[in-house]
């Protein structure tokens, strides 16, 4: 069992940065494959960033290649994601994941557990 609570999340302008954080609680945080998603009201959750269980192995959505940077501390039991260049497009509700397996995943049925999410508003 994983409990996962995301914080950073909050009002910037076009071009700002932000870093969202993912902590978790349980036991099996840092042998378990992560992610962030994200969802904006009326559309389906999408896939932005995965990691596997050591943090070395990183996936990216197309549209936060080179922008978005995953990474974790297994010693801290923390999920990060950075975000920079962002876009008003990049609003939206930011949650992270938890997947039973150690590899990276990206589809939403593959993760187990999730966070309740952080809202990120870009203004233009």
């Amino acid at each position: 069992q994983v409990q996962l609570v995301e914080s950073g999340g909050g009002l910037v302008r076009t071009g700002d940065s932000l870093r969202l954080s993912c902590d978790a609680s349980g036991r099996t945080f840092s042998t378990s494959g992560m992610g962030w998603f994200r969802q904006v009201p009326g559309k389906k959750r999408e896939f932005v960033a995965g990691t596997d269980w050591s943090g070395l192995s990183t996936y990216y959505a197309d549209f936060v290649k080179g922008r978005f940077t995953i990474s974790r501390d297994n010693a801290k039991n923390t999920l990060y994601l950075q975000m920079n260049s962002l876009k008003p497009e990049d609003t939206a509700v930011y949650y992270c994941a938890a997947a039973n397996a150690r590899v990276i995943q990206v589809e939403e049925g593959e993760f187990a557990y999730w966070g309740q999410g952080t809202q990120v508003t870009v203004s233009s």
